[in-house]
């Protein structure tokens, strides 16, 4: 029988990928405690390639949200892994959410809203999160958002 947020993301249409392997000398997760640590993760299409460009520029504002979703799909799948199931996720404490953007681009909080949105989507009340969303002039592989997260577990 699944569990219950296995049982949300069937609902919601949603496959976790295989979990990414680091690009470079880091892990994926760290636990302390009963804190998750989940490294950075960005925009990759189930096809593989990575989304890229600058927000404000070549990636409309709405495109880039989508992006952030899908960088929140790979956080779950990393939190998967690590936790053996997302029941055990208690309360997601916090996300920080980095914007590949054009130097006048404002919009940040509404690109991470991406990400945001999906978690409150599948864990309800206990997705609700402190957050900071903040631009940056460049990412790896010029992806357009970058995305960590702390998780308390149980």
């Amino acid at each position: 029988m699944p569990n219950m947020i296995e049982t949300k993301l069937q609902s919601l249409n949603l496959v976790l990928p295989p979990t990414p392997v680091p690009l470079a000398n880091y892990v994926p997760w760290v636990i302390s405690g009963n804190l998750l640590f989940l490294s950075g993760q960005g925009p990759k299409t189930p096809e593989g390639p990575w989304l890229c460009g600058k927000v404000g520029a070549d990636v409309a504002v709405a495109d880039a949200y989508q992006h952030a979703r899908l960088t929140g799909i790979r956080l779950l799948s990393v939190a998967q892994t690590a936790l053996g199931s997302l029941d055990r996720v208690q309360r997601v404490v916090k996300l920080l959410g980095f914007v590949n953007s054009a130097p006048d681009f404002r919009d940040h909080p509404k690109v991470i809203n991406g990400c945001s949105d999906l978690l409150v989507e599948v864990f309800g009340e206990r997705g609700r999160h402190a957050r900071s969303a903040v631009g940056v002039s460049s990412l790896p592989e010029n992806i357009t958002v970058e995305i960590e997260a702390i998780l308390e577990f149980r």
